[in-house]
This record gives structure tokens, C-alpha cells and sequence, in this order.
């Protein structure tokens, strides 16, 4: 995209550059108690086809779908669960798809490779399930694990998603993208010492660029269609930049598109006028894919 973002975007990342970012490693903290308040509160809500998988299950608001979407949650690898998501998955069912929000476990008290290992787990038994067409949404860190689930479902002869969408993914763990250094001032959130606390913490003892970890370095053979939005003032950018890259490379169908002014994964923040833009724009992509195999 060329031209500015909007005022509202702007505001959001200069209010997140000068309060959240200087302080944001201590207050995961805080957010991981947030989290475990809002999760004590939540009712649960399981999958019917596999009530032992911790996720949420939220089916498409009105008619019945027939569209399943996997949306895994960012958060770096240190927060996140299905509740404390359960706002974004709403969003995606009331679009009119049958979203499936699995659980992963944490860092640091489980590293690389225990969220990838849990995701896959849920995503074969939910392709075991559900016979009918599958998507894969994911924000930062999910956007990255997204693809490395693609890149494990593909290795081992399990059925993949049909199309996937990624918002602001985190997919180097090496934290080596030229945008880290570019964009460190620019960024709303991140600096590149931030970054890179957060992959030692997710990694343990696993190399950085383990393509499972980081996926930028996978081959991307095979992938399914994808869209991928990130900000141009991001820290990250260049993880997006990269891994379309070696998408095209690989024969894989991606679009890459560029958003200025916004936040880090700012499609979960609803008073931005570009979160709703952003995901009705991956929305119309899943369905146009979707369209394109039928």
C-alpha cells in the first residue's frame, strides 16, 4: 500500500512506541496474569470431534458453513491461549467460518518444538474429522508456527490447508531480518534486543535457524496459496518480505502486501479502521482460493 495509515493508526502507534515498547518485557508478567484471570472465567468450549484437544470451537454465526479456520494466536511464544483470543476468533465466525483455535504450550517452561508439536497434533485430528475445506490464520508468532505446521503437515503425508492467511508473522528466529535494525526506532513495539529475548526463550537449546523454528530458511514446496500482511515500519517486516519471497521462489502463489503507520499485528486491535480492511482483504483471498478449487 502507498499513502499514510489512518489517524487512528497513527495515534496507536506512537501511543505503543512511547508506553508499551520501552517496558515491554516486564509486562509479560502482568499479561500472563491476565491471561490466567480471563481463562479462570471463560467457559470452555471444545471441539465436538475432539473434546480432549484443549481449543476453542466457535461454528460460523448463521447458516452452516462447511469451512473450517484454524487461527493460531501470536504473543511470542510467552502468552496466549484460546479465550484469551476468543475476541479474534469471533470475529472470524462471524464472517462464516467454523473456527478452531488450538492451545500450545508456553515458553519458557516448554520450548521448540512443544507448540508446533501440540498444533499438529490438533490439526490431524481435526483434518481426521472434518472432511470439508480447511484455512490457516495466524498472527505473529501463530503466523510464523502456521507455516511451520504447513511445512510438517506437507513432510508427513497429512493433508493441508487450502489456503493461509498471515498477519505481521514472526518467521526467523535467528532474528537476522535487515528490517530489525532498519525499523528499530520506527517500530510501535519492538526493539531488536526484545526480539531476540523472546527466541531464546522459545528456542532452549534448538538452533535459530531450524527451518520447523524458522521457517524463512524451509523449503517452501507445496505450500498452499498465501497472503501475508505486515507493517512497513515493522522490525519484522523482512520476516514477511523473506518468506514471500521464498514462496515465489518455490512456485508457491503469495501476496505480499505492505500496510504504513499501523501497529504490530494490528488486525486484533478493532479501533484501527485498517484491522477490519486487513482481514476482510485475507478473508476474500481464503474464499477466493476457496472458489478457485471448486
Amino acid at each position: 500500500m502507498t499513502g499514510s495509515g489512518s489517524p487512528a493508526a497513527r495515534r496507536a502507534s506512537a501511543f505503543l512506541r512511547r508506553f508499551a515498547k520501552p517496558r515491554l518485557i516486564e509486562t509479560i508478567p502482568k499479561l500472563r496474569r491476565l491471561q490466567a484471570l480471563v481463562e479462570r472465567f471463560s467457559s470452555p468450549l471444545p471441539a465436538p470431534f475432539a473434546p480432549d484437544i484443549p481449543a476453542d470451537w466457535i461454528p460460523a454465526a448463521g447458516a452452516l458453513s462447511g469451512v473450517t479456520l484454524v487461527y493460531l494466536y501470536g504473543g511470542a511464544f510467552l502468552l496466549g491461549s484460546p479465550p484469551f483470543y476468543r475476541f479474534v476468533s469471533r470475529q472470524f465466525a462471524r464472517a462464516g467460518f467454523d473456527v478452531f483455535t488450538p492451545a500450545y504450550r508456553l515458553a519458557p517452561e516448554h520450548v521448540f518444538p512443544a507448540a508446533l508439536d501440540d498444533v499438529f497434533a490438533a490439526w490431524r485430528a481435526l483434518v481426521a474429522a472434518r472432511p470439508g475445506p480447511v484455512v490457516l490464520a495466524g498472527d505473529s508468532a501463530g503466523g510464523g508456527l502456521a507455516v511451520s505446521l504447513m511445512l510438517r503437515a506437507r513432510d508427513e503425508g497429512v493433508r493441508l490447508p487450502n489456503a493461509a492467511a498471515l498477519f505481521s508473522p514472526w518467521t526467523d528466529l535467528s532474528v537476522s531480518g535487515p528490517s530489525l535494525r532498519q525499523n528499530e526506532e520506527k517500530d510501535a513495539l519492538f526493539t531488536r534486543r526484545t526480539i531476540l529475548s523472546g527466541a531464546r526463550a522459545a528456542l532452549g537449546r534448538a538452533s535459530a535457524k531450524n527451518p520447523m523454528a524458522s521457517p524463512v530458511y524451509a523449503d517452501l514446496a507445496g505450500m498452499p496459496p498465501l497472503i501475508v500482511h505486515t507493517g512497513i515500519d515493522e522490525a519484522l517486516r523482512d520476516d514477511s518480505v523473506r518468506l514471500v519471497a521464498r514462496a515465489r521462489a518455490a512456485g508457491v502463489a503469495a501476496e505480499l502486501e505492505l500496510w504504513p503507520d499501523v501497529p504490530h499485528a494490528w488486525q486484533l486491535m478493532p479501533f484501527i479502521p485498517e484491522a477490519r480492511e486487513s482481514r476482510e482483504k485475507a478473508i476474500a483471498f481464503l474464499r477466493t482460493s476457496l472458489n478457485s478449487e471448486s
